[in-house]
């Protein structure tokens, strides 16, 4: 099959083997697939990974069980082993002996098949396109912010970071009714807020003043952390979104001096995404910069790179 596989450098190959379903698996061919800055960072070393990289994506279930063969679907990432004590304890993403798709010893979805278990499948309702349906994951993770942190109309939050996670978290917030605003440095991203009638702030021109209840940070950077810290009250909190492949430097004793709270959060509940995607509530329309072909890979990632790039999706298996 056709693939981009990541091995120290990335390649496209069109002899990749096809995966083969494990028991209580699925075959699904993937359709289209969406560059992820976690795809950038594992390029960069993050997790030490090897193979085919993706991890958002919509397919249709070729082989499996007859309910869910020909049903278009989403995929949650997390291969869990149900047995240990984070699983019965419904805590399932954290599942010491996981393999994640794409991310930790799985072969991702920038291919033209993925194995799958049954239980991670959700099917894509016809209202929801294939395009749309590549940001079920990724929304999801937006999604699981409010469901960590309650947020109220008293509460002043802020979203540290205008990329695809960035914009993806602001809308989510902004179904709610606390004040919101954005911060980032690329005016092409922080325009794309303000369509969404979300008030943006260069970060050039940020004033220095601890008075957010809530920051979440999704720039991919070290650097977005001691932002956060700049602006979030005494004892407020710090939502951390990005992974970093180097680590960097980070100064924590503001932290401890201001007692406040930092909240990690990871992926989230692919139900609401498919809900909210299909109520016209969140758009991501609007944040798909090109559409390019999967033997196009190594150029999608190009492109991925450029400054005014937010989304980059794959055509696979159209």
């Amino acid at each position: 099959m056709r693939a981009l596989v990541f091995d120290k450098t990335l390649s496209f190959r069109d002899d990749y083997p096809d995966p083969v379903p494990a028991e209580k698996e699925c075959l699904v061919k993937v359709r289209y697939a969406g560059i992820c800055s976690t795809d950038e960072a594992l390029m960069q070393g993050y997790m030490g990974f090897k193979g085919v990289l993706g991890h958002e994506m919509v397919g249709e279930v070729v082989t499996g069980p007859d309910a869910w063969v020909g049903k278009r679907v989403a995929c949650e990432i997390n291969c869990v082993c149900q047995s240990c004590p984070m699983c019965q304890a419904g805590l399932s993403n954290h599942c010491p002996n996981r393999t994640v798709l794409g991310i930790l010893n799985k072969d991702g979805c920038f291919a033209d098949f993925v194995t799958m278990p049954v239980r991670n499948l959700h099917e894509i309702p016809d209202s929801v396109s294939d395009e749309e349906a590549v940001f079920v994951e990724p929304l999801a993770a937006a999604w699981q912010v409010i469901k960590q942190v309650p947020l109220d109309e008293r509460m002043h939050v802020s979203v540290v970071g205008t990329g695809k996670l960035g914009l993806l978290i602001a809308q989510v917030i902004a179904t709610l009714d606390c004040r919101l605003d954005v911060v980032g440095r690329n005016p092409h991203t922080l325009e794309l807020a303000e369509k969404k009638h979300i008030q943006s702030i260069d970060v050039q021109r940020l004033a220095p003043r601890n008075d957010r209840d809530v920051v979440i940070e999704c720039t991919g950077s070290p650097q977005g952390l001691a932002i956060a810290q700049q602006m979030v009250r005494p004892r407020g909190t710090i939502v951390l979104k990005s992974t970093y492949a180097d680590g960097g430097k980070i100064d924590l004793a503001p932290t401890v001096i201001n007692e406040v709270n930092i909240v990690g959060s990871r992926c989230g509940p692919f139900a609401d995404a498919i809900a909210s995607l299909a109520r016209r509530q969140i758009d991501v329309r609007s944040m798909i910069s090109r559409t390019i072909g999967i033997e196009r890979g190594l150029e999608a990632f190009e492109i991925n790179a450029k400054p005014n790039t937010v989304k980059v999706l794959l055509k696979i298996n159209p």
